[in-house]
């Protein structure tokens, strides 16, 4: 068996900062204890950083308040992730009675902690080599059965 380790989950909703630029920020702290990802986002000069710093640290008070966990810093990033929001369009005016559209572009951003420490590759490697993976993957060919056949 396994052990169970509490764990929190937490959202920010609609920042007003563009979704592709804030899934770079949420893929680079994954993994990661929050420790080291508060760390990472104080040296990272992008605004979308101080966003999902806070997410963070606030799904840590959560953790610590509501779901008994007794050392905030026994933390790490087991999911983080962004989602589209409400987009607004408005107008801008060009020359000549011209018109153009703007989009103001909202999004949501998601963080699940998990007590105990993250594990060693988060990220997971392909440990065989390229003549292993094609052994494996003629296995996998060789054990197809077609249903409903003869």
């Amino acid at each position: 068996m396994y052990e169970v380790h509490a764990y929190v989950c937490h959202q920010v909703t609609n920042i007003k900062y563009s979704l592709d630029k804030l899934w770079y920020i949420a893929c680079l702290v994954r993994g990661m204890t929050v420790d080291e990802a508060v760390k990472q986002l104080s040296f990272l000069n992008k605004k979308g950083a101080a966003y999902v710093k806070d997410a963070i640290l606030e799904a840590q008070e959560l953790a610590v308040k509501q779901h008994n966990v007794e050392f905030k810093s026994n933390l790490w990033i087991a999911q983080s992730f962004t989602g589209h929001g409400r987009v607004i369009k408005g107008v801008r005016r060009h020359a000549r009675g011209r018109m153009g559209e703007v989009r103001y572009q909202y999004c949501h951003y998601f963080v699940r902690l998990e007590e105990g420490s993250p594990p060693k590759d988060y990220y997971k490697r392909n440990l065989l080599t390229p003549s292993q993976q094609l052994d494996n993957w003629m296995e996998q060919m060789r054990k197809r059965k077609i249903t409903n056949s003869i």
